[in-house]
Formats: C-alpha cells, structure tokens, sequence
C-alpha cells in the first residue's frame, strides 16, 4: 500500500491478512481512518477493534479514560453501546483481566496488537468468528 502516513506499520490483522475497516461512524483509528492502523506515534496501541458496551465504557470511566463524553474542541463524539472502536491493546486486556472486555472484530484488529495481548485471549471475545 502507497498511502500509509509517515512511521505507519502494514496494514494486517492478527491472521496476517487485509486489515478490515472497523468503523467509520464514529470515525475511529489512530490515524482516524476508520482502522486499528498503528505505527511509530501510536503509544497507546490502537490496535483491538471492538463493539463497545455500557460495562466497558464504565470501566474505562473508572480507570480515568472517559470515552462516553463529546468533547468537541476535539472532534470527538463521544461513544455508545453498540459503537465499533479501536482501543488500545493494554487497556482491552486490563478490562479482559477484569471481566469487562467488549468483544473484538478480529480482522479488524492489527497483528501489532498481538505484542500485548495473545490471540487466543483476543479469540475467546471475537465476534467475528464462525
């Protein structure tokens, strides 16, 4: 691919295939291009695509990351149960830890996310599975 921004990884997912868009509305991503793309910026890891849920957004709340409110001045909309996002792979594992992970799009998250969170792990909550 031509089009990758500066210090970005390939685009692939944990089964080292085409990394499928996650979600466009909301616009998510690092690079807000719809995917779990990752590269040298991203410290956080934005690599595990999601359907959020009440739970988990409470959770992040808890743990001082408040996804459910807009903050405008950042073009961010705030999110909602049902929405498709890319979190960053140590705070899915940590809601994992704690029963509260939502469940992932596995060929929307990329293999970067593998680095911290195993696939079997990523398996056990994928909704993408037949």
């Amino acid at each position: 691919m031509n089009d990758l921004q500066p210090g970005q990884l390939e685009p692939l997912n944990v089964f080292d295939e085409a990394l499928q868009p996650c979600s466009t509305e909301p616009m998510t991503g690092f690079y807000r291009d719809g995917c779990c793309n990752t590269g040298k910026g991203d410290h956080g890891s934005h690599t595990v695509c999601v359907q959020l849920t009440t739970e988990f957004l409470e959770f992040s709340r808890a743990q001082g990351n408040d996804l459910m409110t807009p903050r405008p001045e950042y073009g961010f909309p705030g999110l909602k149960q049902g929405d498709r996002w890319c979190l960053c792979a140590s705070r899915w594992l940590e809601a994992a830890e704690a029963g509260k992970a939502p469940r992932v799009y596995l060929q929307s998250c990329h293999r970067k996310a593998l680095d911290i969170v195993p696939l079997t792990k990523l398996r056990e909550h994928a909704v993408d599975l037949n």
